[in-house]
């Protein structure tokens, strides 16, 4: 499993890297998944599989694609254990698909990109705990 240390680094060489829809290309442009497609490369090596092209309201098909690959892909934890190092999945509404990632850097910071905006480290304030729907350490690397 690759440290929390080198995981932080790499998510925190994403910081300033523009939001560009299915990117994943560090300061080019990326969005939430291009950002963790993007800290997997840097410390997995390739990844595992490629997404399929997907639209901006893709979540609300109502497939929860983004939980799917998580789970196959990652180690899911319990959301109250989750440390540096360790990817959040959101949801906006329950019931509803996990549609948003990020990077946690600490219990009260994380790293993500969303529309409108550069990817940036931010609290993790109530909002985002409200809407955290699961947790996952990255893997041994094989």
């Amino acid at each position: 499993m690759p440290t929390p240390h080198l995981i932080l680094a790499e998510a925190r060489s994403w910081i300033g890297t523009p939001y560009r829809h299915q990117a994943s290309l560090k300061g080019i442009g990326c969005d939430c998944l291009g950002l963790l497609r993007g800290v997997w490369r840097g410390v997995m090596g390739d990844e595992p599989e490629l997404p399929p092209p997907y639209s901006p309201d893709w979540a609300e098909a109502g497939a929860d694609t983004l939980l799917a690959a998580a789970r196959k892909h990652l180690v899911e934890i319990a959301c109250n254990e989750f440390t540096a190092g360790d990817v959040l999945l959101f949801r906006w509404r329950d019931a509803m698909p996990a549609k948003h990632c990020a990077v946690a850097t600490s219990p009260d910071t994380m790293i993500h990109a969303h529309d409108g905006a550069s990817v940036a480290e931010v609290a993790f304030h109530p909002w985002w705990r409200r809407h955290l729907a699961y947790a996952f350490r990255f893997p041994d690397k094989n």
